[in-house]
């Protein structure tokens, strides 16, 4: 019997890059990408000599130059001696600062406002409804202006806030007294809040928080080693082994043992004796501003991702859950929200790199961020447009993708899993 095989291939040949299927997509594909590096390097020579014709070469060296002008919050050492570099790592880190506790703020206030929105009470769901409308469908900017304003005209100045020994001895209180327990003051220069002090830490101040950091980072991953082992045997056995009491042991106690090593305790401000308050951290009105409008803003936009994603589960699933004894709370815990993720996380990181983006309308409340150092000072000081749009949006587009990665890992370890 004659069996059939195979022809045998013919060599390579150039005109199989185009008539042959194997290798035309790959063709197409490096052809498209040479003509795309062509019309960037074409833009950049036409920019450069452009530039250069007008006496203004391109050049980054501006940023080695003294940057002369002062900086309200600044997180690493400066001064107005220091260069225009270290000027935009302090806007940057600003930025950076402002982005992580908006991220919070805003996916905490959303998850609430989402499943409060699904609440069986009527007042409670059309109070969040309320919410969600109003900062949806009002501008960023006027709601960053509509915070900033009060908090500079309507707030006492630390003076107002001074006892002294005349007033003591008169019986006579302050004009204004602080929050919680007499360890927050909001004034019209920012709001003081305890800080942290080591009484055996390191030189450092970064090095002491990198190594809080790595105690916190090192009992997470403990923490979670410890619920995905028990996930296992509760798969394997039908029991959950008891892993409460380890969690919080992990999570507790070996940052509790760090700080009372390093001998850590509370800066709580003292009222002024003459002009400004002694001791605690001083937030910049502007500080608070943009994050307490980023937060309400984009957490409007969340609570609509939350519900959405709640929605989209099978409401069989809740009905399981409740015939077999669960209470709403944590069949919202355990049943809900988990499956919800999947259809939550990919518009969040959305989310997340809206709020990112839109911290440079801080320049709107004077915050030394990015835009406002790098792009507005700087830019001003030294004429250089081109230069400094370009550092930016390289910047923003390197947080930007760092974001993306990240909760991009996230997300494909919450997506259902094919066996």
């Amino acid at each position: 019997m004659t069996m059939a095989t195979d022809s045998p291939r013919d060599g390579f040949r150039l005109s199989m890059l185009i008539y042959d299927s194997r290798y035309r997509a790959l063709t197409i594909q490096l052809f498209v990408l040479a003509l795309f590096i062509a019309v960037i390097w074409w833009l950049g020579s036409n920019l450069q000599n452009n530039l250069a014709e007008k006496g203004r070469p391109l050049s980054f060296d501006f940023l080695w130059s003294r940057a002369g002008y002062d900086i309200a919050q600044t997180l690493i050492p400066y001064t107005n001696d220091s260069t225009h570099f270290r000027a935009m790592l302090v806007g940057l880190v600003n930025t950076l600062v402002l982005a992580f506790f908006g991220c919070i703020f805003a996916t905490i206030i959303g998850v609430i406002v989402g499943v409060l929105r699904l609440s069986k009470n009527w007042l409670i769901a059309r109070l969040m409804t309320i919410y969600v409308e109003i900062f949806r469908n009002i501008p960023l900017l006027l709601w960053i202006l509509l915070i900033f304003v009060p908090l500079g005209e309507m707030t006492p100045g630390p003076n107002a806030f001074r006892l002294t020994d005349e007033m003591v001895a008169s019986g006579t209180l302050p004009a204004a007294s602080m929050l919680f327990g007499e360890t927050v003051a909001i004034t019209n220069r920012g709001t003081y809040i305890p800080g942290f002090l080591f009484d055996r830490g390191f030189e450092s101040g970064w090095l002491t928080t990198l190594v809080i950091l790595a105690v916190i980072l090192g009992s997470l991953f403990v923490h979670f080693t410890l619920t995905a082992r028990a996930r296992r045997v509760q798969e394997d056995t039908g029991v959950r082994p008891t892993t409460w009491w380890k969690s919080l042991a992990v999570l507790f106690l070996p940052l509790a043992a760090l700080l009372w090593a390093m001998g850590f305790h509370l800066d709580i401000p003292q009222p002024p004796t003459r002009f400004n308050f002694e001791g605690g951290v001083l937030l910049q009105n502007a500080f608070v501003a943009m994050l307490v409008a980023l937060s309400l803003y984009t957490g409007a936009f969340i609570a609509e991702i939350v519900r959405a994603g709640i929605l989209a589960v099978s409401r069989g699933q809740t009905e399981a859950a409740y015939a077999l004894g669960l209470r709403p709370n944590r069949t919202m815990r355990l049943v809900v929200l988990p499956q919800a993720l999947r259809v939550i996380i990919p518009p969040l990181i959305s989310q997340f790199l809206n709020l990112t983006k839109n911290t440079s309308l801080g320049i709107a409340a004077s915050y030394a961020d990015l835009r406002g150092t790098l792009g507005g000072v700087t830019l001003n000081q030294t004429g250089r447009e081109v230069e400094a749009m370009l550092l930016m949006m390289l910047i923003y587009l390197s947080i930007s993708l760092s974001i993306s990665a990240l909760m991009n890992v996230y997300n494909r370890s919450v997506q259902l899993k094919e066996r």
